[in-house]
């Protein structure tokens, strides 16, 4: 394609020239300290001057079933159909760092994502995926890092060199006390986890994300966007606290944090969300923490639509929401992309349903235009008072947090999980009576409607084949070894020092996911949340 073919690429249909973004005649005090142009602070317009005309955000579509070969073809499949990162979703089991065979593992093994318990079973999850030239996301929180030591060591045991991994470990677990509910150890020990895997990155993997902080998962519980946002920017500056009283400079981590936001029905709102949240966290960086690296200041985040607003009846109606929320997404000017399924509120996703959810992705990118222009509906008046808005209510919650004692105080007294709950409890109550309609449940329902969609099923072999893959493992190792190397471990988590050393060090003697874990809970103990009613 010539330069002239390249200036023509983001013309309209018409034939009309767009430019690449679009801001007043006269560019005033109030334009600048608010919104200013994009790739410009405080970035509420976006973090890139050309947004997707540089690069079009990553399609990365959430998948995860059975054993780790099932999950590596349904991998190479969409990578095969255009996607271009992988995000991997791991069973309950692993989720919550047991083992196949264990007795809370029984009837859950490769059910709502992959099983992955050892070292060898990441060889089998990514057979033939060349993992410097692809980013990988992992959606793993209380194990996370025995997960992470799983993908860095399967990544030495190829020789690659490390600094040239890229990709995603959410491993918030702030979120998981206040809304997801899947943690293992308590908060503090917790976040002590955390800062030691911020720690080796910094040293070792410099272009990964180790931490995703996600609101997601806040929003899926039932909170507003107002809480979604204020709860997951909060619980983003408590883990820079806690990696500044760790000794780590702010520019040397900082860059690595991203987000992970839902993309709701309410389609100006989520806009205005995603603005807001830039404009707030770039300020707070710059004017609080002293940061001095523009990319401290620059929010970067993962979109997912929301699985919450799918419906289970007549599930093709839910290609029309993921649309919808997948185009606020990009227009509130998101880094990355999963467009939920419409078969997801029954099953797993299909190949079929997963490569729709997809085709979504690639006709707002390549056919709507809106990729053409940053920030196209900055300037909007609505849009703009919907962004001043958000960051006051944003604001107003931070003050309340803040009064309360922060972040962990308050998940340990159950503030922020009540909030959430009563969030959802209004919110369904309007669902109830009809004040709020979703289409096709509880209004133009169809009553002999017949699902015809085809349903991803997991059979019991699958949990069969990895107990007895795990039991070989434990066969073929050498188990004096692996047991001086959990103790290792355990004598970290006592002393204080880097976990992932030690933890990465028992990987490669095929040490499991459930050993790992139960060695630090030797020290760390498990965490009982308080009841909030």
């Amino acid at each position: 394609m010539s330069k002239e073919d390249l200036n023509n690429k983001y013309d309209s249909l018409s034939g009309k020239n767009n430019k690449s973004f679009y801001k007043p005649d006269k560019k005033d005090q109030e334009y600048t300290n608010n919104l200013n142009n994009p790739g410009e602070y405080p970035y509420t317009r976006g973090i890139h001057d050309n947004m997707y005309r540089g690069k079009l955000w990553t399609m990365r579509q959430f998948a995860g079933f059975g054993k780790p070969e099932e999950t590596n073809e349904r991998f190479k499949f969409l990578l095969n159909e255009g996607q271009t990162g992988l995000s991997v979703a791991f069973d309950m089991p692993t989720l919550m760092g047991y083992d196949p065979g264990h007795d809370f593992s029984i009837g859950e093994v490769g059910h709502c994502g992959v099983s992955v318990s050892n070292l060898k079973d990441m060889e089998r999850l990514f057979d033939g995926i060349d993992l410097t030239k692809v980013s990988v996301s992992m959606t793993i929180n209380g194990p996370a890092i025995v997960i992470f030591a799983f993908y860095v060591s399967l990544a030495i045991k190829r020789n690659y060199d490390l600094s040239l991994l890229h990709g995603t470990l959410q491993n918030d677990i702030l979120k998981e006390y206040i809304a997801q509910k899947e943690w293992i150890y308590p908060p503090k020990e917790s976040m002590r986890i955390i800062t030691d895997m911020v720690s080796y990155c910094k040293d070792n993997l410099p272009n990964y994300n180790t931490i995703s902080i996600s609101g997601y998962h806040i929003r899926e519980a039932g909170s507003t966007a107002q809480q979604e946002l204020a709860f997951t920017l909060a619980n983003g500056f408590t883990y820079v606290d806690y990696c500044l009283k760790a000794g780590l400079n702010i520019d040397d981590f900082a860059p690595r944090l991203s987000f992970f936001f839902n993309a709701h029905s309410d389609f100006f709102e989520e806009i205005a969300k995603y603005r807001a949240a830039r404009k707030i966290w770039s300020n707070i960086m710059k004017n609080k923490y002293k940061a001095k690296n523009p990319k401290s200041l620059k929010l970067r985040f993962h979109t997912q639509t929301a699985g919450c607003s799918l419906t289970a009846q007549q599930p093709e109606n839910n290609i029309t929401r993921t649309s919808f929320q997948a185009l606020s997404a990009v227009l509130g000017g998101t880094q990355s992309l999963h467009t939920n399924s419409m078969d997801e509120t029954l099953a797993l996703p299909s190949e079929k349903a997963a490569e729709i959810a997809l085709r979504t992705q690639q006709i707002l990118a390549y056919e709507t235009g809106v990729a053409n222009v940053a920030d196209p509906l900055g300037g909007s008046w609505y849009v703009e008072e919907l962004t001043q808005k958000m960051e006051e209510d944003v604001l107003d919650y931070f003050e309340k947090i803040d009064k309360l004692g922060g972040v962990i105080e308050c998940i340990e007294s159950g503030y922020l999980q009540k909030e959430i709950a009563d969030s959802s409890a209004i919110l369904n109550e309007k669902i109830d009576s009809k004040e709020r309609i979703i289409v096709g449940m509880n209004e133009y329902e169809n009553k002999n409607e017949k699902i015809t969609i085809p349903i991803l099923k997991i059979s019991k072999k699958v949990e069969d084949d990895q107990i007895e893959f795990i039991k070989k493992l434990r066969l073929e190792r050498n188990n004096q070894l692996v047991a001086e190397k959990l103790k290792e471990v355990e004598n970290a988590s006592k002393n204080n020092d880097n976990l992932l050393y030690p933890i990465i060090d028992a990987v490669l003697e095929y040490a499991t996911l459930g050993e790992i874990v139960q060695a630090m809970k030797n020290v760390f103990g498990d965490w009982q949340e308080k009841s909030i009613i």
